[in-house]
């Protein structure tokens, strides 16, 4: 049948029988993965073939009562989600309608006639952890209202098979959150306290999503775990407070960094899910795609000495570039020494010094500390004032490569920030040897792509110079990317490296204007993030609203 739709060969066929065989796996799934055909199209070819109904579940909204008739376990370990009961019979979503096996158990557990229907992989996988993460947070959360003494004002919850079924309620109502976002490969969590409940909001590719409500009687018991979770003061309510929490999630170690902010209406609270592991970073895996931008990196970790800054606003992804090109200079014969608050990323082979400006340990006083440790790298999470500013520019001079952060808008306005914090023009000239701006892009969703045609005020805002023959990339909507068009996230760089004309501008107290028309005669080809950008456009990686709603376009 593949092959009369004209969507694979005879010898594709015999090619993927032979690896089918060798793996264990059935033919759709092995075509799937050598890439001869999507998963989509195995969809529409099993539809025909069968006669059984697709399902979007990005669209499907499922009632908590289905966990009753499938156990977690079952779903998880057969890939299927029970969807809806009508005239006795179980509708199951299921990536492979022609596994007989889990259909008889499905059968057998439920006791009802089972009607499968065909979804995609990762709409089941997601599916099943929505259903089951907040069937056990609304059974948390009653069971929290019994306990307290409190009435029961929600739905009956149906009992699920869970491995955190003997402990406290309010401990399983947090973990479920914190597993939830886990799976949504989501960066913050936001507990935030209104005049009637809590919101639940998580950040996913960028941008807040609300998943859950916490009910106004529930929700300082929520808040007083996070604050054991994070070893903070319980009592106190009055002032913020800084935690942290570290918990092994499926088998991998995950940190998280915790801040509490009072409100008028209870303590809110934000938890930034934190990675463990520098050595998972690369250029590729922070979006550096572009040969010209790598070409200009491996320029700047050419020095042996100077400082690199890597600059944007909160959640451009500064630190993860940082530690990106920290993990490609790290080496035994290096003495690598890292300032950091927090600590984000665990380096093998490096000294990590958390802040602490409660001991007087600060940015300053910890850089003059590792100053006297015989460095040869300095990586300073974050350059806050003048002092540290100046003090990294001498030990630039001095002989150190030092790798920091700063926030400004690109990679121009960066010297205006040091001259801003007092640091001397010469120093800047001496010490700087190049700047790194960025900012993250959401991409458009592969499965679901399609031309198209944007609003011509979004292609004006976002000055892409005017081309016919340009085509347009956007993401319908679709399993993949639970109807949002996106999939994840690619940087935009704007990647700035010193030169004498440069550093002529910055000692003669030159504008924005001067040091930008310098940086376009340097010889190394300065590109500025927009026209970064655009490329990614050009290219079907990224659209053109993406542009306009992330980087600031100004006069």
């Amino acid at each position: 049948m593949l092959i009369e739709m004209g969507l694979i060969t005879e010898d594709q066929l015999k090619e993927s029988l032979a690896y089918q065989k060798e793996h264990g796996l059935r033919l759709g799934q092995a075509l799937i993965e050598q890439k001869i055909i999507s998963e989509n199209q195995l969809i529409h070819a099993l539809n025909v073939q069968l006669g059984i109904d697709y399902i979007d579940l990005s669209k499907t909204d499922i009632s908590p009562e289905m966990s009753k008739f499938i156990p977690k376990n079952l779903a998880k370990k057969e890939q299927i989600v029970p969807v809806r009961v009508y005239k006795g019979n179980l509708y199951l979503a299921m990536a492979d309608p022609l596994n007989f096996v889990a259909l008889e158990n499905a059968r057998n557990i439920s006791g009802k006639q089972i009607i499968p229907m065909i979804a995609s992989r990762v709409a089941v996988d997601r599916s099943i952890n929505l259903l089951y993460e907040n069937v056990g947070a609304a059974e948390a959360m009653a069971q929290m209202r019994e306990e307290a003494g409190i009435p029961e004002k929600a739905v009956e919850v149906p009992e699920i098979t869970d491995s955190d079924q003997d402990s406290a309620p309010t401990i399983r109502l947090v973990n479920s959150i914190i597993e939830r976002a886990f799976s949504e490969k989501c960066s913050d969590i936001h507990f935030e306290p209104t005049k009637t409940d809590m919101n639940i909001r998580m950040r996913i590719d960028g941008r807040l999503h609300k998943v859950m409500v916490i009910p106004q009687d529930l929700k300082d018991s929520v808040v007083s775990r996070i604050k054991v979770m994070s070893h903070m003061d319980i009592v106190e309510r009055r002032i913020p407070q800084d935690g942290r929490i570290g918990m092994k999630l499926r088998g991998e170690e995950l940190d998280m960094r915790v801040n509490t902010l009072p409100t008028i209406y209870g303590e809110k609270v934000c938890i930034r899910l934190l990675g463990r592991d520098a050595g998972m970073l690369n250029r590729k895996g922070i979006g550096m795609v572009f040969d010209e931008d790598n070409k200009k990196v491996d320029r700047l970790l050419a020095n042996t000495s100077g400082v690199i800054m890597i600059v944007g606003p909160t959640g451009s992804g500064k630190s993860s570039t940082m530690f990106t090109l920290i993990h490609e200079l790290l080496n035994e014969h290096t003495n690598l020494v890292t300032l950091e608050d927090p600590v984000e990323y665990n380096i093998d082979g490096a000294t990590q010094v958390q802040i602490n400006e409660k001991v007087g340990l600060t940015f300053a006083s910890g850089l003059r500390a590792i100053l006297r440790q015989d460095p040869d790298i300095i990586a300073v999470g974050e350059i806050r004032d003048g002092e540290t500013a100046e003090i990294a520019m001498r030990a630039a001079i001095t002989g150190h490569l030092v790798i920091t952060t700063i926030h400004t808008e690109d990679a121009v306005s960066a010297v205006d920030r040091l001259k801003d914090m007092g640091v001397e023009p010469y120093l800047m000239a001496a010490g700087l040897r190049g700047v790194i701006s960025q900012r993250l892009l959401r991409r458009v969703c592969p499965v679901c792509k399609e031309e198209y045609i944007p609003e011509p005020k979004m292609i004006e805002f976002s000055e892409i110079p005017p081309d016919p023959a340009r085509i347009y990339y956007r993401g319908k909507g679709c399993d993949m990317c639970f109807n949002s068009g996106y999939k994840g996230r690619i940087g935009a760089f704007e990647i700035l490296l010193m030169n004498d004309e440069l550093r002529r501008v910055i000692t003669h107290d030159g504008d924005k204007q001067d040091f930008t028309e310098a940086a376009r005669r340097s010889g190394f080809g300065y590109v500025s993030m927009l026209e970064n950008a655009h490329k990614l456009v050009d290219q079907g990686i990224t659209t053109v609203e993406e542009i306009c709603r992330t980087i600031a376009v100004t006069d």
